[in-house]
């Protein structure tokens, strides 16, 4: 039985993804024809033709499409083996940014198999809100940081991860009673706050009156749950802070709907510290190719 080989694999996946010999050979960084005698030797060890010609485009037969499913798993798998034996070398602090939201129910996930491989690694964590956060990557002080926006539009200025949309309820105390007929009693962080906007926004574009009944100035969402639990009025938030002393509500009781919360992880740029781009790229992270060039030249 023949074995594959993972460079193969690697410019194969490049190119099921891309449609295009050229485009994957920029990817790969090799030539065009180099690339193609590369397709030629994986279609001959594995005696099928994994591609087709449509257009200007390479497109998978279904050999290919099962090919790459099992391209990516062994590509991770190696790429994971080496991680994991250089796993004492990888040390030093990492600093990542979380919005509240973040912390409490992405980021254990996010860190659980990232430990494991890097057991060396001191991780800090750096609580603050999306737009804080997303000053502080561009200023430098972060190199890593997960950061939330209403919407599926991530800040092209970063290399970017989405991890995660979650649905925006309003949320109200389970014994609170809403009166549609006057204007709604909204209590909110301070600005800058996504959820805030959202709120507003979503509200005037429905022509719909409100008025701010409380301002929470709190980064953790436990000041504005004790005054939604107090009946001070209606807040805004991503579902999963749903709790039994909430409830949420929506078009039955007038209230448009929210669009949902997008939750990204940024690399700072290419010069960010290895720990900050090995986490990036265990999720599936593209590092600019600066960098694996000049990694490659290190040897």
């Amino acid at each position: 039985m023949p074995n594959l080989d993972p460079q193969l694999l690697r410019t194969f996946v490049a190119v099921a993804e891309r449609a295009s010999f050229s485009l994957a050979a920029d990817e790969v960084h090799r030539t065009q024809s180099a690339v193609s005698q590369q397709m030629q030797r994986l279609e001959t060890q594995i005696g099928l033709k994994l591609f087709r010609k449509s257009g200007r485009t390479k497109q998978l037969t279904p050999h290919g499409v099962r090919l790459l499913e099992y391209a990516r798993k062994i590509i991770a798998l190696n790429d994971e083996l080496f991680d994991s034996l250089a796993a004492p070398e990888l040390r030093g602090p990492l600093r990542i940014g979380t919005p509240h939201d973040g912390s409490q129910f992405i980021l254990p996930n996010l860190l659980t198999r990232f430990t494991q491989l890097y057991p060396n690694v001191q991780i800090e964590m750096h609580p603050d809100r999306s737009p804080y956060l997303m000053q502080a990557l561009k200023r430098g002080d972060l190199e890593i940081t997960i950061a939330a926006t209403p919407g599926e539009t991530p800040d092209p200025a970063h290399p970017s991860i989405r991890l995660r949309s979650s649905p925006i309820a309003w949320l109200c105390a389970a014994d609170y009673a809403f009166n549609r007929s006057e204007p709604v009693p909204l209590v909110l962080p301070d600005e800058p706050s996504g959820y805030r906007r959202a709120a507003i926004e979503a509200l005037d574009a429905h022509g719909i009156p409100w008025r701010l009944r409380h301002v929470v100035t709190s980064l953790a969402f436990e000041g504005l749950r004790a005054a939604v639990c107090a009946g001070l009025g209606i807040t805004v938030r991503a579902i999963e802070m749903l709790t039994p002393e909430l409830r949420a509500l929506g078009a039955a009781e007038g209230l448009p709907r929210l669009p949902d919360m997008t939750f990204f992880l940024y690399l700072r740029d290419e010069h960010a510290s290895l720990p900050a781009r090995k986490l990036f790229e265990s999720l599936g992270g593209t590092v600019p190719a600066a960098v694996k060039r000049r990694r490659g030249a290190r040897g």
